[in-house]
């Protein structure tokens, strides 16, 4: 069993008459989530009802309110119970059924989970809000990554573990840079297998959410465009130049790109800037949500070995620790870059701090500060800055700014502090 960071917070939410809605990538682990909660509460003795939209004999149960009502009075009577709803994305106005579910005050607590197209499907969103709590299932951070692979040995010790271990720590940085954190790709021990599930992952997001959910008709175009973006991670999009090369309108260019957020498959960056006249602030950065299904489409997963490939992939890794959807908080991500090309990975807003962070794959022997970031420190004076590395932890201080070099698995602690 693989252990999800964010099952704790689901458990406790089983007490709140919100509707916990669980949203996520297709195959992030979503339906076994809700199986393990299911089994917790059917161990304590409580009724719970599983219902999925994908199976055949389910689906009439949930074709109105009312039938569903029938349903779990005919299970429990008068009674309250748990109600597990899977698959939520394939119900037409899904935000409008669970919005009269939950109006009509029943005693019955729903756990409700879909792929990210429901947001953009059914606007679920818009018709829950004050009635229920968003959690996003993300495939494995490299956390959950990590203390799977060591059989939660070091659970409650893990930097110590990273710090003793630095060779082992070193081969599970490579093989999750490679693979990425699909649970079905982790949970095969031969590449060969790894790559049937990658493929068959990839597939699905392609005629599934892609062409049947989005109903995107050039399904190619589409491909196409996460295959050259899957190339150009950590870089700047060219609107023009993409839809030139893609064959597709501008206005399509940027729909696809909104389908391609709203479905996880990757996500855009937008720069810092106070200086609107000095700094690009009309270009994103891309970035995947899987670093495994951004090698796919390229034909390199599980095939990535030097240093000079792993430097894009490393920047995307920390892009997935910084984001909100970490613990370590509620912030903002962006990267700063100037007119003459001075650029920072990132620039995190925490409150109303700045922390530039560089990345830098390799083993530093002493503290290497980029001329850029030494400009952005110069110029916003933030009481923090970091250079991430594959091992160096050091500090210096330049003007108002400590700089710190820190190992990749420094950085939510560092961060959090």
């Amino acid at each position: 069993m693989i252990k999800r960071s964010i099952y704790p917070l689901l458990l406790r939410h089983l007490s709140k008459k919100e509707i916990s809605l669980i949203t996520g990538p297709r195959q992030s682990g979503k339906t076994t989530l809700m199986l393990w909660l299911k089994a917790e509460l059917d161990q304590k003795g409580e009724p719970t009802l599983f219902l999925n939209f994908d199976v055949e004999w389910d689906r009439p149960h949930l074709e109105s309110q009312a039938a569903l009502i029938r349903k779990l009075e005919l299970e429990w009577g008068k009674k309250g119970g748990f109600v597990f709803i899977d698959e939520i994305q394939r119900k037409e106005d899904a935000g409008l059924f669970l919005k009269g579910l939950y109006d009509l005050k029943l005693p019955y607590k729903f756990v409700v989970s879909g792929s990210g197209s429901l947001e953009l499907k059914q606007r679920i969103d818009e018709s829950l809000v004050g009635r229920k709590q968003l959690f996003e299932l993300t495939t494995l951070t490299f956390e959950e990554f990590v203390n799977f692979k060591t059989g939660y040995k070091y659970v409650e010790n893990l930097p110590a573990f990273f710090d003793i271990e630095k060779e082992r720590t070193h081969h599970l940085l490579m093989e999750y840079l490679n693979f990425g954190g699909y649970p079905r790709v982790v949970l095969e021990e031969k590449k060969d297998e790894k790559i049937r599930v990658i493929d068959e992952i990839y597939r699905s997001v392609l005629e599934r959410d892609v062409a049947y959910l989005l109903r995107v008709e050039k399904t190619e175009a589409f491909s196409n465009l996460i295959k050259v973006l899957a190339g150009q991670i950590g870089n700047l999009i060219n609107y023009k130049e993409l839809s030139s090369t893609l064959g597709i309108s501008f206005p399509t260019l940027k729909k696809y790109l909104w389908y391609a957020r709203k479905i996880f498959l990757l996500d855009l960056v937008t720069p810092y800037s106070r200086n609107v006249r000095k700094e690009i602030s009309l270009s994103p950065v891309v970035y995947f949500g899987d670093l495994g299904m951004r090698n796919y489409p390229l034909g390199i997963f599980g095939n990535i070995r030097s240093a000079a490939d792993c430097g894009f992939l490393f920047q995307n890794l920390l892009y997935l620790i910084l984001t909100p959807r970490s613990p370590m908080g509620s912030t903002r991500v962006h990267f700063w870059r100037t007119k003459d090309r001075a650029e920072v990975d990132f620039v995190v807003e925490k409150g109303k701090a700045l922390i530039p962070i560089e990345a830098k794959f390799k083993a530093f022997k002493d503290i290497e500060i980029p001329r850029a970031l030494l400009s952005f420190c110069e110029q916003y004076r933030p009481a923090k800055a970091y250079v991430v590395n594959l091992s160096l932890r050091k500090r210096t201080r330049v003007g108002n700014t400590s700089v710190y070099s820190v190992p990749y698995w420094d950085l939510l602690h560092k961060l959090s502090g």
